[in-house]
């Protein structure tokens, strides 16, 4: 796994994956040269046994990130935007095997709100923004948020956020589901390591399979979603950690 990176770090322990985004000086603005690294990342850790979760965070304590690069993003044009670099990235983090955390102290907005969401989880500080300012430049969500967003926090909020570009706090962004947790700044990432390692306590592949059922419910049909939490739950009937799983649940009881 390539570890000489210019944009991220990457630390693996105990099963769990930290990659930062290292661009302290541009509050971690997501630059092409940074979706090239993170799309390499998940590429390399998605097939890897010894990897059971993955928290995102970002370096230097001011911002998780501070959306993309608003110089590349300038003189972009239909073409580039067509291309959906950002969106194509934030996919491929959602569908990641793996559970995600977003680890989040400072500001996350535009992109940075977006990658937020690609996570499964979100971990807080008390001092972290959220928002989705595009339109005060002229331009809208288009990394995910007109879907994603909705789904968290509701149609009407969604909407309430976006077409007016607020930034709100962290204790609103937990009141309205936006976040799972809000924690001091200086907790923040022991918090997110928790959340980890009690997710790794659980069985490995029915984490995975219920992501990918999770997953689902957001997008077709309910038919689709209800087969394939059938086919999982009909995979993980028949492995041996789930009967050795439920045998001890049933020992357990018997002494009680």
């Amino acid at each position: 796994m390539n570890t000489d990176y210019e944009t991220i770090t990457l630390q693996l322990e105990s099963g769990i994956a930290t990659l930062t985004l290292n661009r302290p000086d541009v509050r971690n603005a997501i630059n092409l040269a940074m979706v090239r690294e993170i799309t390499g990342v998940l590429d390399d850790l998605a097939p890897r046994d010894d990897v059971g979760a993955l928290i995102v965070t970002g370096a230097g304590g001011k911002a998780f990130a501070g959306g993309a690069d608003i110089k590349e993003l300038r003189d972009r044009t239909h073409r580039e935007s067509l291309q959906a670099i950002y969106s194509t990235l934030f996919r491929k983090l959602e569908g990641f095997p793996h559970p995600t955390i977003a680890a989040v102290v400072g500001y996350a907005v535009g992109g940075g709100c977006e990658l937020c969401l690609a996570c499964d989880l979100r971990v807080a500080g008390e001092g972290a923004r959220f928002g989705q300012p595009e339109v005060n430049l002229g331009i809208m969500p288009a990394a995910g948020a007109t879907q994603r967003l909705p789904r968290l926090i509701g149609l009407g909020r969604a909407k309430e956020l976006i077409f007016t570009g607020e930034i709100i706090d962290a204790a609103r962004a937990l009141e309205i589901g936006l976040v799972n947790q809000v924690v001091p700044d200086g907790e923040v990432m022991a918090a997110a390591k928790r959340l980890a390692a009690k997710i790794l306590e659980k069985g490995r592949l029915a984490v995975r399979l219920a992501k990918a059922a999770l997953n689902a419910s957001g997008g077709g049909t309910p038919e689709v979603g209800l087969w394939l939490e059938s086919v999982s739950q009909g995979i993980l009937y028949d492995t041996e950690e789930k009967r050795q799983r439920m045998t001890d649940f049933l020992e357990k009881k018997k002494k009680k």
